[in-house]
């Protein structure tokens, strides 16, 4: 077990129009795209966790765009909690377990040369 939660997303209506609109390749995003888990401190409730998002949802609102579209010129310039609530239904999970026998790699370190 992990001293970690999570929280998933799903793309609503607003964001599934934002990138229809910027891609011009044909590709339409679906609600039902695989999805980015984002690893965040341990929560009581769900009180909490909306706490610990509303601290952090900027980071996961840009990663999700930047997940579509490079080019943060097209980005919408009010990334409030409110917009990201709004384009994103919110999925918290409580309970984080490694079944895996081996250390976790930050692939950020492994670039970097400071992995260990």
């Amino acid at each position: 077990m992990l001293n970690r939660s999570t929280v998933m997303l799903k793309p609503r209506q607003p964001f599934l129009d934002w990138a229809a609109r910027l891609d011009d390749s044909g590709l339409v995003p679906s609600r039902d795209d695989e999805r980015t888990i984002y690893l965040i401190p341990e929560y009581d409730d769900i009180v909490e966790a909306m706490e610990i998002l509303a601290r952090c949802y900027d980071i996961i609102f840009e990663m999700e765009l930047e997940g579509w579209h490079l080019d943060e010129t097209a980005w919408p310039e009010d990334r409030t909690f409110r917009k990201f609530r709004d384009w994103f239904e919110i999925e918290f999970h409580s309970v984080v377990a490694d079944l895996c026998d081996f250390p976790m790699i930050d692939d950020d370190d492994e670039i970097s040369g400071t992995a260990q």
